[in-house]
């Protein structure tokens, strides 16, 4: 049991808010999807510092469909460069369904890399390596933003071979056009085993916070495409990354997102982290039920819209150390359990979900061993959002209940009265006008033990 485990609870609460909901059904139209479990309902968010939690069935395998989308048009770009890609492939929303005939009147190119018309182009534009065929590169590219190596679903690609007609119609179409750069046999052959890329909602997760973190997998560490890249297909995903339901995805919930017919979905919040959900029941646009739901009410809950100022990354957190690091030590007399027991974390700035997430997890990182007292010093606070405050209140409850003391410095009571204190954290939480008073608060608290 940790602190950091309050954004486990978060997920785990909409997993039980909207696991029941009754509405949608699988993608029968391709018969192995048919066969997903409807009750199947993951969800699953890592951090920028690369933290990951996760709820339900976030580790059960399913296929990419069109999630895979955004990263095969990030390896694209990284390959081809913006102004070429263009060339082949519009950025304009269609406002229509995934699978519509959207072809720019007079050049026959896609409206965008999301819709299928698109996307079959844009697998069609990686080209063969001499080291590494196409769809080889693809796949590697797609296992570097979930920061593993994945494989392919073979009976989910012999399904969607089986009942691609309209797919291959599209093809067909975009040659008719000239705006196809290979065989649409080839081109349709490889953008289905594209989709059948077997993944779980935890790399899903990891692959749009790689994306939220400039194309740098917080996981791994590894600059999979440049921030500029990053940023473009960012930018398709929010106008054009729901389909016919963009607009109204975007002014709701305010998340650049992409969503995929086995059930899963992502959404990326830029500089914060990535979030997927997976669950096979679908509404009319091919979107999770359950996963629309979720993703809706955590961005009004949590303040996630993008338009919203986000705390920067980095900010939040602007120490932690043990107190025998302090510049001002505390007496003498408790040096020794100074030295072995009490974590200090500083924080700064405005508190929202995200840094609220980066201070509980510095708490359960704070001390020798992750064991011991803790002092929180909030003095260069400036605000805490009552999401935030929700947050802090269940991880320092967290922290009694494995054992650990805590001490706040908190001049201007921004966790709250004693009494609302008491009542999120179910103790009472001693508080402290300065850092070195905290410390020596619990440093006594362990003498006393002794």
């Amino acid at each position: 049991m940790s602190a950091a485990d309050a954004v486990t609870d978060s997920l785990k609460k909409m997993r039980a808010e909207f696991g029941d909901l009754p509405d949608g059904r699988p993608a029968d139209y391709i018969p192995q999807l048919g066969l997903a479990d409807p009750q199947a309902f993951g969800l699953a968010l890592v951090s920028m510092d690369g933290h990951r939690y996760s709820a339900g069935e976030a580790d059960v395998p399913f296929t990419l469909q069109s999630v895979s989308k955004p990263f095969v048009y990030a390896l694209a770009l990284s390959v081809l460069g913006l102004d070429e890609v263009i060339r082949w492939v519009g950025a304009e929303p269609s406002g229509d369904a995934f699978n519509a005939i959207s072809l720019e009147p007079g050049t026959g190119r896609p409206a965008n890399a999301m819709v299928n018309a698109g996307a079959i182009v844009t697998t069609a534009l990686i080209p063969d390596a001499p080291d590494e065929p196409a769809f080889e590169r693809i796949l590697h590219c797609l296992g570097r933003f979930a920061g593993r190596e994945l494989d392919v679903d073979e009976e989910v690609f012999t399904s969607e071979s089986v009942t691609g007609d309209r797919n291959r119609a599209l093809a067909y179409l975009i040659r008719s056009t000239g705006t196809m750069p290979v065989d649409p046999v080839l081109a349709v052959d490889r953008y289905f085993r594209q989709c059948a890329v077997r993944v779980t909602a935890l790399d899903l997760a990891t692959m749009a916070a790689t994306l939220a973190y400039g194309g740098v997998n917080p996981v791994t560490r590894e600059q999979v495409v440049t921030a500029e890249v990053a940023a473009r297909v960012l930018a398709v995903m929010a106008t054009c990354g729901m389909y016919d339901g963009s607009g109204e995805w975007l002014l709701r919930i305010g998340l650049p997102a992409k969503s995929g017919v086995s059930g899963g979905l992502i959404a990326v919040g830029p500089a914060r982290f990535g979030i997927a959900t997976y669950s096979p029941p679908l509404d009319t646009t091919g979107t999770s039920v359950r996963g629309h739901a979720a993703l809706g009410a955590l961005s009004e809950r949590y303040g996630l819209h993008l338009m919203l100022n986000p705390a920067l990354p980095g900010s939040t957190v602007s120490l932690v150390t043990t107190a025998d690091d302090l510049p001002s030590a505390p007496s003498a007399d408790h040096e020794r359990a100074l030295h072995e027991k009490v974590g200090v974390v500083v924080a700064q700035g405005a508190i929202d979900f995200t840094a609220a997430e980066r201070v509980l997890y510095a708490l359960d990182e704070s001390g020798p061993d992750r064991s011991g007292s803790v002092v929180l010093d909030l003095h260069d606070v400036t605000s805490i959002d009552s999401v935030a405050l929700s947050m802090l209140h269940t991880g320092l409850a967290r922290l009694s209940t494995d054992g650990r003391r805590a001490a706040v410095v908190d001049p201007r009571d921004l966790l709250g009265s004693p009494d609302v204190v008491r009542e999120g954290t179910g103790q009472d939480l001693p508080r402290y006008a300065t850092r070195v008073a905290a410390v020596e608060g619990c440093a006594q608290a362990l003498a006393g033990e002794g």
